[in-house]
């Protein structure tokens, strides 16, 4: 137990600085939930990195882009295949829902558990790789797992942090007053275009593995940090 004091110094000043917390309330209304997401956003940008530059132009954690590039296959675009992105977003789907399940559980109580999960799943995805198995079934556990962390995430509903999406991010930025949630959403949007630059260079320059293998490291950390966290640092989540 003598890690949890450093995890916690750390993390519960970043969570702060986005979410500063009241004369009364010392961990802020998120606890470190904040900073646990800003992790999963990175992790996003590399998973992403890893289904677009190394599994044939699919997203795994971008259903906006998938459904857009399901269009562009139907019209004719040979170099994008609606097999792949039909197959993402119905895996997708498949993890949010089963993220689900436990609906009758807090969400905080619920993130460790699911972020663990996801890291099973993409453990799986590292070792079908390493085992010279075909784009598909990667894709396919790597978009399950983004579904279980989508899941989570939405039940939480931290403001500007959903992991995975920029666009109406960006549009806060641009028609609303900045404050401290602009820099909550600056933040995110660095993040993943931080984690995706990542993810790019190592899938490009070393192969898919070693950036699957960082967002396996990193979802582990997630996990255990979280799991290790007081109750009352976690954070209360929506339900």
């Amino acid at each position: 137990m003598t890690g949890v004091p450093a995890r916690r110094g750390f993390l519960r000043p970043l969570a702060a600085l986005l979410f500063p917390p009241g004369p009364q309330d010392g961990s802020g209304p998120h606890g470190v939930l904040p900073a646990l997401l800003i992790g999963l956003t990175f992790v996003s940008g590399v998973v992403d990195a890893v289904s677009f530059l190394g599994l044939g132009h699919v997203f795994v954690a971008n259903m906006t882009g998938n459904v857009v590039f399901l269009g562009f296959a139907l019209a004719g675009d040979r170099s994008l295949s609606a097999a792949a992105s039909l197959l993402a977003v119905a895996a997708f789907l498949a993890g949010a829902l089963a993220g689900r399940l436990r609906r009758g559980g807090e969400p905080q109580r619920m993130f460790a558990p699911l972020v663990a999960a996801q890291a099973v799943l993409v453990g799986g995805a590292l070792a079908l790789t390493a085992g010279g198995a075909g784009p598909l079934p990667v894709v396919a556990v790597l978009a399950l797992g983004m579904g279980l962390q989508n899941a989570v995430v939405l039940r939480l509903a931290v403001p500007d942090l959903t992991t995975t999406v920029v666009t109406r991010t960006l549009t806060g930025l641009a028609a609303e007053p900045w404050d401290r949630t602009a820099l909550r959403r600056l933040v995110s949007v660095a993040v993943l275009l931080c984690g995706a630059l990542a993810g790019g260079l190592l899938t490009l320059h070393h192969g898919s593995g070693w950036a699957l293998a960082l967002a396996v490291v990193l979802l582990v950390w997630i996990a255990l940090a979280s799991a290790l966290t007081p109750p009352e640092h976690r954070g209360r989540g929506a339900l």
